[in-house]
């Protein structure tokens, strides 16, 4: 028989309340995780340098939004050096959103490197020291971790080594997460690269949803106080036919009923490249679909949620008032598509354009 001591019983309930709060009714989180180098891809879009005032600038345009961003937005992910920057009167980006009722959260993986012996595939590097890490950001105000793994569709492609050690890689994060006190999101993104249908794309996250589960459960992980942060099931960005929201809503809330435990409180889907309106409407489907859906499925959106705002804003201190509108915009769209109330065409300068990027790091 197996044994083993579970979480302190506090420990359990802290977790569970910041999990539960994540994906309260009508409420997702803004993903503002971009490294150095993808927020420098972002400016160089509307011509502006990538300097560390430019992107304390950035984010404070983002987290000084009017009060009403936490009506839809409950959690927002830094990044290493956002925790630490501060606002113009001095205080810190984290007691910003916490006044905001908004909870902060942290990007902890350092990156994917590549799986030796492998068709290019890859992992996740930065578990050295995490659960050290963990309590550290805790202290600071953090009360929820992000962490990525990344699988490809082709031919040859997800190998049982790359599904079965990123499954690996991410339990073993969340269980360093939950000893450091954070509610760990759980990232396993299918990539859209591909030409491959949307039953392709189900049948493989199918796969590496089951692999997950298995491992967080060898890991002996607390399932209420995590979440889960999946690809939304769609044909592949280069698929000669492409799935229909219905049909992607169908595929994906399949793939999540047969593999994810409904002791899991919400699935907080990425937004892999989608246009903000596409996303959008995806979500919107997946929470209009009939049928059984034991958690609550909301939005992680990084790119989804800001095109319009950085296009709005191109640098200039005369739009940031412009490009926090845009973010409300967006934040009330996907806000009424994770209660299925979403009415397409409710756009922001960007929300038609791809935001598609072949192999997309962070």
């Amino acid at each position: 028989m197996a044994h083993f001591n579970y979480l302190a019983p506090e420990l359990q309930a802290e977790l569970k309340k910041t999990a539960e709060a994540i994906v309260a009714p009508g409420k997702g989180i803004l993903a503002a995780d971009e490294s150095e180098g993808t927020i420098g891809k972002r400016f160089a879009t509307i011509g502006i340098e990538n300097t560390e005032e430019n992107r304390r600038l950035y984010r404070q345009l983002l987290f000084s939004s009017k009060p009403e961003l936490a009506n839809h937005i409950s959690g927002v992910i830094l990044f290493h050096e956002t925790v630490y920057q501060k606002d113009d009167s001095g205080k810190t980006f984290v007691k910003l959103l916490e006044e905001k009722n908004i909870i902060p959260g942290i990007k902890v993986d350092t990156g994917v490197v590549d799986l030796q012996g492998t068709n290019g595939e890859v992992t996740t590097q930065g578990l050295d020291n995490l659960t050290k890490r963990c309590i550290q950001y805790r202290k600071d105000g953090c009360r929820f971790a992000k962490w990525r793994c990344t699988l490809k569709i082709s031919d040859k492609t997800p190998s049982q080594l790359a599904i079965l050690e990123n499954a690996n890689v991410l339990a073993r994060y969340a269980s360093c997460c939950q000893q450091g006190g954070l509610v760990p999101i759980v990232e396993p993104e299918v990539l859209p690269d591909g030409d491959h249908c949307v039953e392709r794309c189900q049948k493989v996250t199918e796969k590496v949803l089951a692999a997950v589960y298995k491992a967080l459960s060898d890991h002996n992980v607390y399932l209420e106080g995590t979440l889960l942060k999946p690809n939304m099931v769609t044909s592949g960005a280069n698929a000669a036919k492409k799935s229909t929201p219905q049909e992607n809503a169908l595929a994906t809330v399949t793939a999540l009923q047969r593999n994810v435990p409904p002791a899991m409180p919400g699935v907080v889907f990425l937004s892999g490249g989608q246009s903000e309106e596409e996303a959008s409407v995806n979500l919107n489907a997946i929470n209009q679909l009939q049928a059984k859906k034991p958690w609550a499925l909301t939005f992680s959106f990084g790119r989804a949620l800001q095109a319009s705002v950085i296009k709005a804003w191109a640098g200039k201190k005369e739009n940031v008032e412009l490009a926090q509108q845009e973010l409300m915009k967006r934040a009330q769209a996907n806000s009424n598509a994770s209660l299925g109330k979403y009415v397409g065409g409710s756009a922001g300068s960007a929300a038609g354009e791809t935001l598609f990027v072949a192999n997309h790091t962070y």
